[in-house]
């Protein structure tokens, strides 16, 4: 094992909690303070300096790509042969995962080794299809899926004990049926796995953990039960950034933490993204004010910038942006964030109008592509005829299903197929039975996709087949390309069941057992689909377009301009019941601001939608004066009103001014008379009749019109005036009728 060196580019803060020794400790890492960059060389200190292996570490995180992350700064400065030991490293739920299947006794429980993981849609599908079945008596099935989860976690709601229903009988009924199916859901891996590390001798000798202050209580309780083994904790948060409560986070995880274990709590202060003008507004939203230095002086000043509306905010930002990127700003480097996703509607047209780029931060799933969510089914029951549910869902599905006499097959007589196991007539059940026994001559999308025989399932005569066909190729690559499949799945499979075998330097099974390596290859391909999602269309992650994105999604992220919209209270923040729910509003506008290097702008609606309150928010007063700029181009003259009587007014002033220099008859009647006599009589034309299309009043009929204002008149609506540079209206010759 070489020194360590300790990197150059670490302040004081960062080499004080890579090098501190105690066996618990807790970093305060404030916003922009390279919190990773410090989580990775404590990693490599450890494993260098105190010749702690990878495999006995228990490295957790948040999202697969910080996990990765973490990953490819290490794998830059080790040896390949090192990488493997890296089994522990991902996020929590992955982790359990690995530790069900290597390490942990899932037979205890009425599993098999080979169990496939359930996404919490899933699990409520299975719920309400258990009620229907058993006639159970449940309130708040609009709650039913938090319910679920809350009951897994033995945090049950403020109002739980006052609810008398059939909620224990459908908890056992689920229980049992999702280890008949061989299923576990999210909550049951982290359960699962918790409750077995009691009864098991192995145990890591460190957990390190990323953004602990986003733990929900399964997740504090799994790293409770390791450190209690004996494991030293080694953790970084920012408790300014709880900003998921409503999933189960808390702001008191580091107070548990350092009360349970006596932890040494250190302090990354100092920001390296954001201007000292940005920091100094975000510390009003800050918990404690602050309490972090920025690296950055000085900075410009926060605009705040009033639009009358979210319409004629899109054409202003349309505008705004088209300027910056003239000036040199890169689409990519221009975010603009709001509170709720539906906001994102009107700034996608317009910007799709003015021919601005951009991406939506959406995290489509596979359950909105019909076919995929479909074919994951299907490859689901190949794997495990346990999961009658798939099953029937891949056999009976209306569009993608078997038929009979051209009729989409039921789920009773899809039932009634599984049960009795009939082939005959049912060639779908009839390939998926046989796909394990065909999987090693399967070496391709393309020979995957013709052994399902999947024209005859999506129909090339229909409007989706090509649309669906290159989704399914899609998915299947993924796969390939994801998976060490055929030639290094052999040693992949016996990784997976017989991981722990491998860690103590024996050797895997031999050859002989290929088919069970590919198999394992699929089901670890179908867990990684339901814990990570997988792309449902290729994206370039850094493609040049402006991120349009809510105030949740960009935790984590960094921009050089970002525009914050909709400041106005009904938005941000929401209408809250509670000061919790105030204070976590107030972070999480801390957490936008905090996203940006350069320049911030921040607005609000004069006239906003329904259920919001016109006017700037509290939030906006919070900003000490000093650090803001009001920019009256976007205050009061953005008034709709306001501009319309001003155009009205220029408009009557030039008539008036019109009217007093044009020549009277009896000062120049000869000059008058004489012009008249010249000029031909023009022709009487009929009139064209105009009509518009507007988004809100339909088809309407033009009745006056000028260079700035135009008058139609909408059946069941009257009369409407509009300021041609805002009315967003279609015109057209004839009325459509």
């Amino acid at each position: 094992m070489g020194e360590f060196v300790m990197p150059g580019y670490l302040n004081e803060y960062q080499r004080k909690a890579v090098l501190d020794k105690s066996s618990a400790c807790l970093v305060n890492a404030n916003v922009g303070s390279g919190k990773t960059t410090v989580l990775t060389v404590k990693i490599r200190y450890l494993h260098e300096s105190a010749d702690i292996s990878y495999r006995d570490m228990v490295v957790l995180t948040f999202t697969n790509k910080a996990a990765n992350e973490i990953k490819e700064r290490l794998a830059a400065s080790e040896e390949a042969s090192n990488l493997p030991d890296m089994r522990y490293f991902g996020t929590f739920h992955s982790v359990a995962l690995q530790l069900l299947r290597e390490v942990l006794p899932v037979g205890q429980l009425g599993y098999t080794a080979d169990f496939q993981v359930m996404d919490p849609e899933e699990e409520l599908d299975l719920a309400l299809e258990l009620i229907r079945e058993r006639k159970l008596q449940i309130k708040y099935k609009n709650r039913l899926k938090k319910r679920l989860e809350q009951e897994t976690e033995g945090t049950p709601g403020r109002n739980s004990s006052r609810i008398q229903d059939d909620m224990p009988l459908l908890q056992e009924a689920l229980k049992e049926e999702k280890k008949k199916r061989d299923r576990m859901s999210f909550s049951d891996l982290l359960f699962n796995t918790e409750q077995l590390l009691e009864g098991t001798e192995w145990k890591p000798q460190w957990v390190i953990i990323d953004e602990v202050q986003d733990c929900d209580a399964l997740q504090l309780r799994l790293i409770q039960r390791l450190v209690d083994k004996g494991a030293s904790l080694f953790a970084v948060g920012d408790p300014n950034q709880v900003i998921y409560s409503w999933r189960g986070s808390a702001c008191n995880v580091f107070y548990t933490l350092r009360s349970a274990y006596d932890a040494v709590e250190l302090s990354l202060p100092v920001n390296y993204r954001s201007s000292e003008t940005i920091l100094q507004a975000a510390g009003a939203f800050a918990q404690n004010g602050g309490g972090f230095t920025g690296s950055r002086q000085g900075g410009s000043k926060i605009v705040v910038k009033n639009h009358y509306d979210p319409f004629q905010e899109a054409c202003y930002l349309a505008d705004r942006i088209r300027g910056l990127v003239q000036d040199g700003i890169p689409f990519r480097q221009i975010a603009v964030f709001y509170r709720l996703q539906n906001q994102s509607g009107v700034l996608e047209e317009v910007f799709a109008q003015n021919g601005i780029p951009f991406q939506v931060s959406v995290k489509k799933t596979i359950r909105d592509i019909p076919v995929l969510y479909w074919m994951l089914q299907v490859l689901r029951f190949s794997l495990n005829p346990k999961d009658r549910g798939a099953g029937i869902y891949a056999l009976s599905h209306k569009e993608y299903g078997e038929r009979r006499s051209g009729k989409p097959l039921s789920e009773k007589a899809a039932s009634v197929i599984l049960k009795e196991e009939k082939t005959e007539g049912c060639p779908l059940y009839e390939r998926m039975t046989g796909f394990l026994e065909a999987c090693p001559e399967i070496d391709s999308p393309e020979a995957l996709y013709s052994y399902f025989d999947l024209d005859s399932y999506i129909h090339p005569t229909s409007r989706t087949w090509q649309e669906d066909r290159d989704s399914l190729l899609m998915l299947f690559q993924t796969a390939f390309e994801t998976l060490p499949f055929h030639e290094n799945a052999l040693l992949h499979g016996n990784v997976l069941r017989q991981g722990n075998d491998l860690l103590h330097g024996e050797s895997p099974q031999p050859e002989g057992e290929g088919q069970t390596a590919l198999e394992a290859a699929w089901r670890t391909f179908l867990n990684t689909s339901v814990l990570y999602g997988i792309p449902v269309k290729k994206e370039d992650e850094e493609g040049d377009g402006v991120r349009l994105m809510t105030l949740h999604a960009s935790k984590g992220l960094e921009f050089s301009h970002v525009f914050i919209i909709g400041v106005n209270y009904g938005l941000i923040p929401l209408r809250t019941r509670d000061f919790e729910e105030e204070d976590e509003e107030r972070r999480l506008f801390f957490v936008g601001m905090t996203r940006v290097k350069d320049y911030l702008e921040l607005s609000f609606y004069t006239n906003p939608e329904s259920r919001v309150v016109p006017g700037e928010s509290r939030f906006l007063r919070m900003i000490p004066q000093a650090l803001v700029e009001n920019d009256a181009s976007g205050g009061a003259e953005n008034d709709l009103q306001t501009l319309k009587k001003m155009i009205l007014e220029e408009r009557a002033a030039g008539e008036a001014e019109k009217k007093a220099e044009r020549p009277t008859m009896a000062e120049e009647p000869d000059q008058a008379a004489a012009e008249s006599a010249k000029k031909p009589e023009p022709k009487e034309e009929a009139p064209q009749e105009r009509y518009i299309t507007h988004r809100k009043y339909g088809k309407g009929k033009v009745v006056a019109e000028d260079e700035a204002v135009l008058t139609a008149e909408f059946p069941g609506y009257g009369e409407k005036e509009f300021l041609k540079a805002f009315c967003g209206m279609e015109y057209t010759e004839c009325s459509g009728d």
